[in-house]
């Protein structure tokens, strides 16, 4: 609660505003730009070498906790990261010099480690335990794994409300009002909080950060852990067989005549 003084000494009048507190996870993925090559042993892709940055769905996330803290609707933002050494470069120059308050380093051994979704959740929901958000702000998905799944298991394990694929968000109180994108068209709820929200592209355009604020961004606490602190084990249970890259695309081929190519899709690639 802030309590702000109205009024003079007399009066005594006093204006109370709720504010929320807002966690924010986001992941270091290797950059969108990158074209990725398939490791020779053909487990996973190249990583080393690589440029790498924060997942574009979660620079969303957190660019949508800092409006709402400018808002004065969220009076403390905390951004979460799991993953290797590096993952602090992400946690300060795309969360803490943005405005996020303080992060939290849930720390890999090492920066080719990979967490499955399963056991983020779990460890967000030992995180959510001790920290006791109003809202948990993620990406939609992260562009590496496309697993699209770590905002519903959060949800489900804390037994909060979730808004999934949100392109709109007005808070009001203890309830949000959201639009989400479907394959049926948009769709307008409202939930209670606290809630799990997952953001889609259309829900804002991040900011970039400034000089004056990364270098700030360095003195701002950020809190080392390991997941064995929080008492959930990062051992894969899928185990991967291959990975290859797609198919290479045949060549178009051109036809003369609108016949021709109603006959070639009948008697050749059988789609009508």
């Amino acid at each position: 609660i802030n309590a702000e003084y109205m009024g003079t000494p007399s009066e005594c009048l006093f204006f109370f505003e709720m504010t929320l507190k807002a966690l924010v996870s986001i992941k270091r993925v290797i950059d969108y730009t990158v074209k990725v090559r398939v490791r020779p042993d053909k487990l996973g892709v190249i990583k080393d070498n690589v440029k790498h940055s924060c997942n574009p769905f979660d620079e969303i996330a957190v660019e949508q906790a800092v409006r709402m803290k400018e808002k004065k609707l969220v009076g403390e933002i905390v951004a979460v990261s799991i993953g290797g050494p590096k993952s602090v470069e992400v946690l300060r120059g795309s969360a803490l010099a943005l405005g996020v308050d303080r992060a939290i380093h849930v720390k890999l051994p090492t920066d080719n480690d990979d967490v499955e979704s399963l056991a983020v959740a779990k460890i967000l929901h030992k995180i959510a335990e001790k920290e006791k958000p109003d809202v948990i702000l993620t990406g939609k998905q992260a562009i590496d794994d496309d697993s699209c799944a770590v905002p519903q298991m959060l949800a489900g394990l804390l037994g909060w409300s979730q808004a999934t694929f949100i392109s709109e968000l007005e808070v009001s109180g203890k309830t949000a009002k959201i639009c989400r994108e479907t394959d049926a068209g948009m769709q307008r709820l409202e939930v209670s909080l606290p809630s799990v929200i997952s953001c889609d592209l259309r829900l804002n355009e991040p900011r970039y950060a400034k000089l004056p604020e990364i270098m700030k961004a360095k003195k701002k606490p950020l809190q080392e852990i390991t997941a064995d602190s929080l008492g959930v084990s990062t051992q894969p249970k899928i185990q991967i067989l291959e990975v290859a890259d797609p198919p290479t695309r045949a060549a178009g081929r051109k036809v003369k005549t609108v016949e021709e190519l109603i006959t070639k899709l009948k008697t050749e690639a059988k789609v009508i």
